[in-house]
């Protein structure tokens, strides 16, 4: 049968220094890749290394004990157009164009250091983990033991429905989502103004004396320095007065003792130099600049005679009104401050936020409103929401049950109903529960009661088989899925898990030829020890080596003649139904 492209598949993965894997490739592509190997060959550090590269937590006591680091590399093929491709660019990655293709590469990698430093890189750029698992979540379902318990939870259980009713109700869904997120922040808002509604009146109120305070003191900006340059010259204006007045009569006045002022000096100089330049006329600029002096000299007398005549004589009423006045900008400050502009600037803001609090009546009456018609459309699409729900619900559960038929539970029946809750949930208010009834007769339950490991593994995959048409997955990891499964339950897994190929890469770990027959690349871990190390590689069979690993895993002898026989004859058969 003819394999169609996979927008979205992994190429290979190369692992170095994790758990007993020293070095190994694994060359996965299109269809079904089964990884076989002894126990503790290392199968289970492939599953970890996947974990890694989809960003789940590092461990540094996994890498090897002759290993510094751990390095796990992934070498993807995706759309080069797609939503993966989108978020490695956004994240600085590179994508490796393909020619002729839609496709590009991609490479994913991740380091773990025995200091428990992780690295990880996408693109070949340098990221964040959370980018990894960000990316793994839309490349990669993986399924194992931890998985199988996930199944029993009601979330679980939910989003499987969900994937299984697909764009029939993700439109619905995502209109109830845009709903509910607005309606859950007009209800946080309103809860918020009616139960602070005392507290923000009483803001209110302190903002109106506050308020009123700053514009009856009308403070204006640079008032504080000119205020404090005035009250310096009032406190000091006594020696003002007598400084000016000394100066004025050394410049201007004849002293009682009879010494000259400047200007009589002046004057004389003057004189002097004007009396002899008749001889020398060099000497006649200079007594020009004598005169000029003098002028300059009267001039500042003036100013002088001017300043004293200015000089408040009143000085200390007016030093006590600055001093009031400094008090009360003080007060201001220390109240709405730390500084004059920002008090003056708290009337700005503190208005804002009167006008604010001033429209809570008005905002909460509106908010109501919206909440009440974001709620009844709540309702409208919850009831949608669930009738989508209970119409997929009855069609899951028929064909889920009749793959089970088929996995050697025929008997089995599942059962999925769909309740409500007491309440609205960001995903509706249905409460969904896969039940499990594993005879006639038998009361159903839960699946987290009374359903073992093998019956889960067995649910888990008709469930995925199922929805696979619906919701398609570009890549599943199944990690022994046919634990506590043999015979002809374990070749029926095998077609299962061939079918599920068809639409989606899948790779899985198993420790039964009935299941390994069915792939078209069969993997096996491979376990060599000196006696003191031991170190796993992965080959890839082809021929009779893969027929050698069959008969170990059907008998454990890979050369009796009755297990070879019986390998090719389980290959053949698994071919022969990959064709039909």
């Amino acid at each position: 049968m003819a394999r169609r492209k996979f927008p979205v598949v992994i190429e290979e993965i190369s692992i170095r220094g994790l758990g007993v894997i020293g070095d190994a490739r694994l060359p996965l592509g299109p269809g079904f890749t089964a990884l076989t190997g002894e126990t503790g060959a290392g199968k289970t550090m492939v599953v970890t290394a996947l974990g890694l590269l989809l960003g789940e937590r590092a461990d540094s006591s996994a890498i090897r004990t002759d290993a510094s680091q751990a390095v796990v590399e992934g070498h993807w093929l995706v759309d080069a157009a797609g939503a993966v491709a989108d978020r490695v660019r956004d994240a600085g990655g590179d994508l490796d164009p393909i020619a002729g293709s839609d496709q590009a590469g991609l490479l994913l990698s991740r380091s773990i250091s025995t200091e428990g430093r992780s690295r990880a890189a996408v693109g070949g750029r340098a990221a964040p983990v959370g980018v990894l698992n960000e990316i793994g979540q839309q490349l990669v379902v993986v399924h194992g033991q931890s998985d199988q318990v996930r199944l029993r939870s009601a979330t679980a259980q939910r989003e499987a429905l969900d994937r299984f009713a697909g764009s029939e109700l993700s439109k619905v869904l995502g209109d109830y989502h845009d709903v509910y997120r607005r309606w859950q922040s007009a209800q946080g808002e309103l809860d918020v103004l009616v139960a602070e509604s005392d507290r923000r009146s009483r803001e209110a109120d302190d903002l109106r004396v506050a308020m009123d305070e700053i514009e009856q003191a009308a403070p204006r900006r640079g008032e504080e320095v000119e205020l404090a340059d005035r009250a310096d010259r009032l406190t000091n204006l006594e020696d003002l007065r007598l400084a000016a007045s000394e100066a004025q009569e050394l410049l201007s006045s004849q002293s009682a003792d009879g010494s000259q002022d400047v200007l009589a000096l002046l004057d004389t100089a003057r004189r002097q130099l004007e009396r002899v330049s008749g001889h020398d006329q060099t000497l006649e600029p200079i007594a020009q600049a004598i005169a000029g002096a003098s002028f300059a000299v009267t001039e500042v007398s003036g100013q002088l005679a001017s300043y004293l005549s200015g000089i408040d004589a009143d000085g200390g009423r007016e030093l006590e009104s600055v001093q009031q006045r400094r008090a009360e900008l003080g007060s201001l400050v220390r109240k709405y401050g730390p500084t004059l502009d920002d008090t003056i600037d708290y009337l700005d803001t503190g208005s804002s936020r009167l006008l604010e609090l001033d429209t809570d009546s008005d905002r909460i009456e509106a908010l109501r409103a919206e909440v009440a018609g974001d709620r009844a459309r709540i309702v409208e699409l919850g009831a949608a929401l669930s009738e989508v729900r209970r119409s997929f619900a009855i069609r899951l559960s028929e064909r889920v049950t009749g793959e089970l038929a088929a996995l050697a539970m025929v008997n089995a029946t599942l059962s999925v109903t769909v309740e409500d809750r007491p309440d609205y949930s960001q995903n509706g208010k249905d409460q969904v529960s896969f039940l499990l009834r594993p005879h006639p007769g038998a009361e159903p339950r839960p699946l987290g009661r009374g359903a073992s490991g093998g019956e889960l593994s067995r649910v888990m995959l008709a469930i995925e088989v199922v929805i696979a048409g619906s919701d398609p997955v570009p890549t599943f990891i199944f990690d022994e899925v046919d634990a506590g499964v043999g015979g002809a339950s374990a070749i029926e897994i095998g077609k299962r898990l061939a079918r599920l190929a068809q639409t989606a890469q899948v790779i899985v770990v198993t420790h039964l030829a009935q299941v390994a027959a069915f792939a078209n690349n069969h993997l096996s871990v491979v376990k060599d020890s000196d006696g003191t190390v031991t170190e796993s590689s992965v080959r890839q069979l082809h021929g009779e080596e893969r027929i050698s690993e069959m008969a170990r895993l059907l008998s454990g002898l890979p050369d009796s003649e009755s297990g070879l026989a019986h390998a090719r004859e389980l290959v053949d058969m698994a071919r022969e139904t990959a064709a039909s």
